[in-house]
């Protein structure tokens, strides 16, 4: 669903923003949804869909959303150009994962029971 991500190769990441789940006063879950932004200021939405898949496309932040620091596996690769993309598939069709490399690692964002994970690899 969404755009080929091998567009993201030779791009540097700039920002990252993304929108979370709160509940009361407890921690925010999530995230919901990332975008990566770009020095072209091109921004890609990495989320999950009601099929339980991943999702990305390109589209601008909603406006609810927070510019993130520290508080996502992208945090350590900013400033840093993309260097190659990995999708995981479903069987029947669909993305379930993607992995985006930098030259000082990677962040793997994959579905896990419909929600998004973000880790380093």
């Amino acid at each position: 669903m969404g755009v080929r991500p091998e567009y993201l190769v030779g791009r540097r990441l700039e920002h990252v923003v993304a929108s979370w789940h709160l509940c009361g006063a407890g921690a925010p879950s999530g995230p919901l949804d990332v975008w990566l932004i770009y020095s072209e200021a091109v921004a890609t939405h990495v989320t999950t869909g009601s099929d339980w898949r991943l999702i990305v496309e390109t589209s601008a932040p909603f406006a609810e959303v927070a510019q993130i620091s520290g508080d996502t596996p992208f945090a350590d690769h900013l400033g840093e150009a993309v260097r190659k993309v990995t999708e995981e598939g479903a069987p029947d069709g669909g993305r379930l994962a993607l992995e985006i490399a930098f030259g000082s690692g990677r962040v793997r964002c994959e579905t896990w029971s419909g929600n998004l994970r973000l880790s380093s690899t």
